[in-house]
């Protein structure tokens, strides 16, 4: 039976709120730094000082589908050998279901999504032009290993479009240039002052990739709640905070996402309609931080669902941890589309 639950989006605690796991330390604890708390403090006083910003606003309402999904989403997690959180949702309807959803975790490239929408926002206003021409030099690009077949195609630099620059961060998850938008928008702090105006809490950007490539623990500095997650994707699809040609532009360069085949599409029906950004961070001795899956999936009759799965500090390897999200997001194709035929 669906029972309606009401929750608003609240300013997040300067504190980690992080609930017990197999493990009996925490990276994610362990990385409570003196910079990042002085970050979010920043960040909130720029809140209280803009009183324009969306963060007051009453919240909305959702309809959650019960146990049953949620169980589902717990047990498959547990072959994760690691810490899941899942929150999906219908568009059309705001049905929801969730699995540790209000949990923090590392984003690693999932951040890209945000810093894209805080760009086109600029676009928006005619701060940005898309056909600006932006020189990378040499030194712009970003070393091995950090990930940027911008950076393996063009080794000495290059002369790109803003359009192109974007194409590279959203479709190939590009580092070299997610760091060059960063620089032209204002930096990682400006992009979560940018979610706070749109009333999404809890998500927060404070590193650049190049920042986060100095240390693998810098990536947590970096996180979302599952269900701030599926906040931001249903603003993107509501075309409220972007222009209907930077809804369009950036929606088309998710689906063409090159990363992430064998995570949420991997179970679902060939030629399924799959916007979604991932994210994902090296294995160190076994130790992997951050597997994440993001997006939209269209479902038969035309209707959205937001499915958002983040794996972390996993001792699983490559095909377990990308299973459990391929599956986690079959689970939820399968719960709604059979309410649809029936």
């Amino acid at each position: 039976m669906k029972k309606i639950c009401f929750y608003r989006l609240f300013v997040s605690s300067l504190v980690l709120i992080y609930s017990s796991t197999n493990f009996s330390t925490s990276a994610f604890e362990k990385n409570r730094s003196k910079d990042w708390t002085k970050e979010l403090k920043e960040v909130e006083a720029y809140r209280i000082s803009n009183p324009e910003s969306k963060i007051s606003s009453t919240g909305w309402i959702t309809y959650e589908i019960g146990d049953e999904l949620n169980k589902q989403f717990e047990q498959i997690s547990s072959a994760a050998s690691g810490r899941v959180g899942v929150a999906v949702e219908l568009i059309e309807t705001r049905e929801s279901a969730s699995f540790r959803g209000y949990e923090q975790f590392p984003m690693q490239s999932v951040y890209k999504l945000p810093i894209a929408m805080a760009l086109l926002d600029q676009v928006d206003r005619g701060l940005l032009k898309l056909d600006t021409s932006i020189y990378l030099r040499k030194n712009d690009l970003l070393p091995f290993p950090q990930y940027s077949p911008l950076r393996d195609k063009y080794r000495n630099g290059v002369k790109l479009s803003l359009s192109d620059l974007l194409r590279f961060m959203v479709s190939e998850s590009d580092n070299t240039a997610c760091d060059k938008i960063l620089q032209l928008i204002g930096g990682p702090k400006f992009v979560t002052q940018y979610l706070y105006k749109l009333g999404i809490n809890n998500i927060i950007i404070a590193a650049t990739e190049k920042e986060m490539g100095t240390d693998e623990l810098i990536q947590y500095r970096n996180w979302a709640t599952p269900k701030a997650m599926v906040a931001l994707l249903n603003a993107l699809y509501s075309g409220s905070v972007l222009s209907k040609s930077s809804q369009s532009l950036l929606l088309k360069l998710m689906i063409q996402t090159s990363t992430g085949s064998r995570r949420i599409k991997s179970l679902l029906p060939q030629g399924t309609i799959v916007a979604h950004k991932t994210g994902s961070s090296p294995t160190v001795e076994g130790f992997t931080r951050a597997t994440n899956d993001v997006g939209i999936v269209t479902l038969p009759n035309g209707q959205h669902l937001i499915v958002v799965v983040f794996v972390s500090d996993s001792t699983g390897n490559d095909t377990e941890r990308e299973e459990v999200i391929a599956k986690i997001g079959r689970a939820a194709w399968d719960h709604w589309n059979e309410r649809i035929q029936k």
